[in-house]
């Protein structure tokens, strides 16, 4: 190499590794059959699925038709002075609850073409959407102090979502969400 001269003097430089032998990135520190091995994420992922497990005894049904999301924040919105906290969840009601009593069940067509109508009554694209909360990694975190009391966290927001969805009480869903 030649300096900016054009000298034919060596320029040497400082080759960056990540340590001083040159190794390159070290391995997993733990090994996988250890709880310290799952990230963060997974173990919210796990605080979400034990929240909703609690509420299957009771509402199994209508659980049957939800989905459960988790997003690292919330998506930007324009007004930045917005008094509003910064929101926990989202509940994106894609299909109405189900009914307190079942409609019956319509026959099934048996020849081509017969049942390719929708019905009147079904509005479309109904069925094909289902409803979805979706509770936010980070703010949750945020708001915790500990690993007890991210899951009571995660637990009540699942319980408001989930009731602002059946038009209920969170306190119908739950007997043991805190009163106002």
């Amino acid at each position: 190499m030649h300096d900016s001269e054009g000298n034919g003097r060596r320029v040497t430089g400082r080759v960056r590794r990540r340590d001083r032998h040159g190794r390159g990135l070290r391995g997993s520190l733990v090994p996988p059959d250890v709880p310290l091995y799952r990230s963060r994420s997974d173990r919210f992922d796990d605080l979400v699925l034990l929240a909703v497990s609690q509420l299957e005894p009771r509402w199994e049904a209508e659980l049957a038709g939800m989905e459960f999301g988790v997003e690292e924040i919330p998506p930007v919105v324009g007004d930045i002075d917005d008094p509003e906290p910064v929101p926990l969840g989202r509940l994106d009601a894609g299909a109405m609850p189900p009914p307190a009593h079942p409609a019956p069940v319509r026959p099934v067509p048996t020849q081509p073409g017969e049942g390719d109508r929708a019905a009147p009554s079904d509005p479309p694209g109904l069925q094909a959407r289902t409803a979805r909360i979706v509770l936010y990694r980070r703010p949750l975190m945020a708001r915790a102090d500990g690993e007890e009391e991210l899951a009571e966290l995660v637990l009540d927001v699942i319980v408001e979502q989930f009731a602002r969805w059946l038009g209920v009480d969170p306190q119908t869903v739950d007997p043991g969400y805190p009163a106002e």
